[in-house]
């Protein structure tokens, strides 16, 4: 099998970075961004990692996993340009991109990607933590004669939305966007809401590294992505999808999959449905499904539920040991004057008008100062199912 080079470089030089990946995509070496944080420098030494790759690949991913081990995703060029394609047909043609997430992040990289394909420069949020001021800056510098857009995940939109509401130049900069494309994980209702109240174009993105960033916006698939479910579990084809992982021929095997016509399909790993006009609603996690005195009870929809209530909307859900029933739900939630004041009756009527069963109410309520956060931003919900399950000192 050809083969050629595979490169690292390191996401924060973002110049860099670019430029490799325009190289990647018209045939040069595939590109391996990686975070600061690991050590490596460009052109330095890194972590050991192969030197060459199949020749149709141009970028290696390497998912940050909430639930699962990591896994380093290879897409083609083919992929990436497809995903970017789609995505401009769906929204309002080629633009300008905010880069606000990290490019060693597929959702970032495919800023890179669709800047790269529309001719544009992305503009940089800059260096340090994000905040909705950074973000109001940056946004201020994107040129208003093409279509404005960024791509954030919800617990940014949540802090640029808190702010946006008592300070006009950062409302005015998020309300100035085409579309805001937000995925990583589910948006609340509630902060979307407050984000729509402002004037905000928010589109709800789901997809994954293996399917070269979201493919589904606001529950429709993207031109040319299939879309199914086969025992509740969500599958997806098309050409954004991933050739498989690096060095590990097993686990693609377990996930990339041929029909009888000869189309691919990623089993996802997420529960969902298709309504009958075809639009497709989550769950949530297939791994996420405990059994309550023997009622399955999916922690997505609880947490969905949850976050229905005023307060809840960064409120995650993860399963605790229950002497009687084995497993119940619990709800960690940030401070906020609506969650502290909460119960869990307050909750159990949450879960109880989502029709969810009684196995689903949650039994234990703890309210924090902060989530802890992977580097994509999602919840770290390994983190935060050990912190309730350690004995109290």
């Amino acid at each position: 099998m050809p083969v050629k080079p595979l490169v690292r470089v390191t996401a924060t030089d973002v110049p860099v970075l670019t430029e490799a990946l325009r190289v990647a995509l018209a045939g040069g070496p595939a590109v391996w961004p990686v975070p600061a944080a690991l050590g490596f420098e460009t052109g330095g030494e890194g972590p050991p990692h192969p030197a060459e790759i199949a020749e149709g690949i141009a970028l290696v991913v390497e998912t940050s996993g909430s639930t699962d081990a990591p896994k380093r995703v290879m897409l083609s060029a083919d992929a990436l340009i497809a995903s970017a394609d789609a995505t401009a047909d769906r929204l309002d043609g080629p633009g300008r991109w905010l880069l606000a997430l990290p490019g060693h992040y597929i959702a970032g990289a495919q800023v890179l990607v669709r800047s790269i394909i529309a001719g544009t420069t992305p503009v940089l949020l800059g260096d340090g933590p994000f905040t909705a001021e950074a973000f109001a800056a940056a946004s201020a510098r994107l040129d208003a004669a093409a279509p404005r857009y960024t791509s954030l995940v919800p617990v940014q939109l949540a802090r640029v939305v808190e702010r946006a509401q008592r300070d006009a130049f950062v409302a005015a900069a998020l309300t100035g966007y085409d579309a805001v494309l937000v995925g990583g994980q589910a948006l609340a209702p509630e902060l979307a809401a407050r984000a729509e109240e402002l004037g905000a174009r928010i589109v709800r993105t789901y997809g994954s590294s293996e399917t070269a960033g979201g493919c589904v916006y606001d529950g429709r698939a993207l031109d040319g992505v299939g879309v199914r479910t086969v025992d509740g579990l969500v599958e997806l084809s098309g050409p954004v999808l991933a050739d498989g992982y690096l060095g590990d021929a097993e686990r693609t095997a377990a996930v990339f999959t041929s029909d009888a016509r000869g189309t691919r399909w990623y089993r996802t790993g997420d529960l969902g449905e298709l309504t009958a006009d075809g639009v497709l609603r989550i769950s949530g996690r297939a791994d996420d499904v405990i059994i309550s005195g023997g009622v399955k009870v999916a922690l997505g929809e609880v947490e969905r539920a949850v976050r229905t209530r005023p307060g809840f909307g960064e409120a995650v859900v993860v399963a605790v040991a229950h002497p009687e029933w084995g497993e119940r739900p619990a709800v960690v939630s940030p401070a906020t004057d609506a969650a502290t004041s909460a119960t869990l009756d307050d909750l159990a009527s949450a879960t109880d008008a989502a029709g969810l069963p009684q196995a689903a109410r949650p039994v234990r309520l703890v309210i924090v100062d902060g989530l802890p956060l992977l580097a994509s931003g999602k919840p770290d919900r390994r983190a935060i199912a050990a912190a309730l399950a350690a004995p109290a000192n």
